[in-house]
C-alpha cells in the first residue's frame, strides 16, 4: 500500500480529533483541564479507558508475543480483575473522600511533603518511561512501514506524532480526552474485530472453524506450572493483580479519568464495567496472534513446500516475508515479534486491511498517549507547582504541557538505541521497578497508622528498587533454578513497606 494513502488517512483522523477538541475545549480553564469539572459521564469514561489501558503496545505487541509466550499473558489478565476490585473498593473511596485532584495529595495528608513529592516523582518517572515505550513502538512501526519509504527521518516521525497529540490536548485536557478516548476505543475495537474476520477469511475459516483452529493450536497454551519459569501461573496472577492496582489505581493518568466522574458510585461502576470487557478484548488480541502465525505458516509452506513445526516462533518464515515485502532485514537475523502484525496487515492483506490496521493502531496509540501527557501536566502543576484554586496562570500550564512533550520526544529517541525484544514485556519490567515504591507507600498508608519520619521516605523509595535491580542481575547465582517474574513488583512494594516500617513509630493514642 502506498505511504501517501496512509498519510491521507492519518490527516483525516487527526482532523476528526481536532473537531472534537474544538467543541470540548470551549471556555476551558485549569479545573476543566485537570478534572473536566467532574462532569464526565461514567459510561463514556469506562469505554474510553479500555483503549487507554490497552494502548498501541497491546495492539501490536500482544499478537506477536503469542509466538514466544502463547496465551500465558491471560494469567496476568486474570490477576488484573483482582487488582481492579482493590481499586474500586479500597482506593477509589479514599480518593473521593479526600476530594483530590492529584491522587498523590493523599500521601501528603498521610505522611507529609516528602512522601507526597516522592510519590508524585515516581509517577512522573513511571509514566514518562511507560508512555515513551508505547509511543516508541508505534512511531517505529509507522517509520518502518510508512515514512521511511517517503524519506522522512525517525525524529520527524516522533516529533509529528507528539505534535499532533499536543495540539488537540493543549486546551481541553481531560475534558477533551474523555470524548476522544471513547471515539478512539471504538475505532480500535472495530479495527481489531475486522482484522480477525478478514484474516480468518484469508485462511478459509468460518467462525466455528476459526475458533477451533485458535484454541486447538499449541500457541493457545494458557497455564504454565513450571515453578522456575518467570511466567508461572501464580507469579503471573499475583503480579497481574499488583500491576493493575498500581499501574491503574495508583497512577494519576488512569485515575484522573475516574476522578472526572461526578461521584464515587459512578467511578466504581466504571471499574466494574471495564473488568469483563478487558478479559474479552485481550482474548481477541491473543486469538488474532494465533491466526497471524497460522497465516505465516501457510504462506511459508506455499512458497517453500516446508511445513513449519507448530508452536515454534517462525523467525525464518517472517524474515522471508519481510524480504518479499522489500523491508530491511536486521543484521542479527532476527525478526521482531512486534513487527509481525503490521507486516502482514500492511504488506500482504490488501489496502483495506492496511487502512483498518493503521486506524486501529493510531487510535490505540493516541488514546493512551494523550491521557499520559495530560496526567503528567496535571501532576507537575498540582504536586510540584502547587496549583490549588484553579485560578493559576493558564500560560504556565501550557508551558508545562509543552515541556513534557519535549521530554517525551527525548525519551523515545533514547529508546530507539535499543530495539530488541517485545515492547510490552519491557513495559512490565520497567513497571515492576518504578511502581513498586508507589505500592509500598499507598499500602503502608492504608494498612497501618504508624507515623513515618517523612524526610527519610525518598531514601527508602530509591533504595528498594535499586536493591531489587541488583538482585535481578544476579538471580542465577543467588536463586539457582528460579526466575523472578512479575512478582518483582510485589517484592519491591514489600521492601518499600519494610523500609517505611523501620523509619516509623507507633501513632500516639490521640492519633490512632
Amino acid at each position: 500500500m502506498e505511504g501517501h494513502t496512509i498519510l491521507l488517512v492519518l490527516i483525516a483522523y487527526f482532523a476528526l480529533l481536532m473537531g472534537i477538541a474544538a467543541i470540548t475545549s470551549r471556555k476551558s480553564d485549569n479545573r476543566a483541564f485537570f478534572l473536566g469539572n467532574r462532569q464526565s459521564p461514567w459510561p463514556v469514561v469506562a469505554f474510553g479507558m479500555i483503549g487507554a489501558s490497552l494502548s498501541g503496545v497491546t495492539f501490536i505487541s500482544v499478537p506477536g508475543w503469542v509466538g514466544t509466550s502463547q496465551f500465558s499473558y491471560m494469567q496476568m489478565v486474570m490477576g488484573y480483575l483482582l487488582g481492579y476490585l482493590v481499586i474500586a473498593l479500597v482506593l477509589m473511596p479514599v480518593y473521593y473522600s479526600f476530594n483530590v485532584t492529584s491522587i498523590y495529595r493523599y500521601l501528603e495528608v498521610r505522611f507529609g511533603k516528602y512522601g507526597y513529592r516522592t510519590g508524585a516523582f515516581f509517577f512522573l518517572l513511571s509514566k514518562i518511561i511507560g508512555a515513551g515505550f508505547r509511543l516508541f513502538l508505534v512511531a517505529g512501526v509507522l517509520q518502518l512501514f510508512v515514512f521511511e519509504g517517503m524519506g522522512v527521518p525517525f525524529i520527524a516521525t516522533v516529533a509529528i506524532t507528539l505534535a499532533l497529540i499536543l495540539v488537540y490536548t493543549f486546551r481541553g485536557g481531560i475534558r477533551t480526552i474523555v470524548w476522544t478516548d471513547m471515539l478512539q476505543t471504538l475505532f480500535m475495537l472495530t479495527s481489531l474485530v475486522l482484522t480477525v474476520v478478514l484474516v480468518s477469511r484469508e485462511l478459509g475459516f468460518n467462525f466455528v472453524e476459526m475458533v477451533d483452529a485458535v484454541y486447538s493450536s499449541s500457541f493457545a497454551t494458557l497455564f504454565v506450572w513450571d515453578i522456575g519459569a518467570g511466567n508461572h501461573f501464580v507469579k503471573h496472577f499475583i503480579g497481574g493483580a499488583f500491576i493493575a492496582a498500581t499501574m491503574t489505581g495508583m497512577d494519576q493518568d488512569m485515575m484522573q479519568k475516574n476522578l472526572s466522574i461526578r461521584n464515587l458510585q459512578g467511578a466504581q461502576r466504571n471499574i466494574y464495567t471495564q473488568m469483563p470487557l478487558y478479559i474479552i478484548v485481550n482474548l481477541v488480541f491473543l486469538s488474532l496472534g494465533v491466526l497471524l502465525y497460522l497465516y505465516v505458516a501457510n504462506r511459508y509452506q506455499t512458497l517453500t513446500g516446508i511445513v513449519l513445526p507448530e508452536g515454534v516462533y517462525p523467525n525464518e518464515a517472517l524474515l522471508l516475508m519481510a524480504g518479499e515485502a522489500g523491508l530491511p532485514v536486521s543484521a542479527d537475523g532476527k525478526f521482531l515479534s512486534d513487527h509481525m502484525f503490521p507486516l502482514i496487515a500492511i504488506k500482504f492483506l490488501g489496502p483495506f486491511v492496511a487502512i483498518v490496521f493503521i486506524i486501529g493502531l493510531i487510535a490505540a496509540a493516541y488514546s493512551s498517549a494523550d491521557s499520559a501527557l495530560t496526567a503528567l501536566t496535571t501532576s507537575f502543576c498540582v504536586d510540584f507547582l502547587r496549583f490549588r484554586e484553579g485560578h493559576e496562570p493558564v500560560r504556565l500550564r501550557y508551558a508545562v504541557h509543552l515541556g513534557f512533550t519535549v521530554v517525551m520526544l527525548i525519551t523515545i529517541l533514547l529508546f530507539n538505541l535499543d530495539k530488541g525484544g517485545a515492547v510490552i514485556q519491557k513495559i512490565f519490567v520497567a513497571a515492576t521497578y518504578t511502581y513498586g515504591p508507589l505500592l509500598g507507600l499507598f499500602s503502608f498508608g492504608l494498612l497501618t497508622k504508624r507515623v513515618v519520619r517523612d524526610y527519610w521516605i525518598p531514601l527508602v523509595c530509591v533504595a528498594a528498587p535499586v536493591t531489587l535491580f541488583f538482585l535481578k542481575q544476579y538471580e542465577t547465582e543467588l536463586l539457582p533454578g528460579y526466575t523472578i517474574g512479575n512478582e518483582l513488583i510485589v517484592l519491591n512494594g514489600a521492601l518499600t513497606f519494610a523500609g517505611l516500617w523501620l523509619i516509623s513509630r507507633p501513632a500516639s493514642p490521640a492519633k490512632s
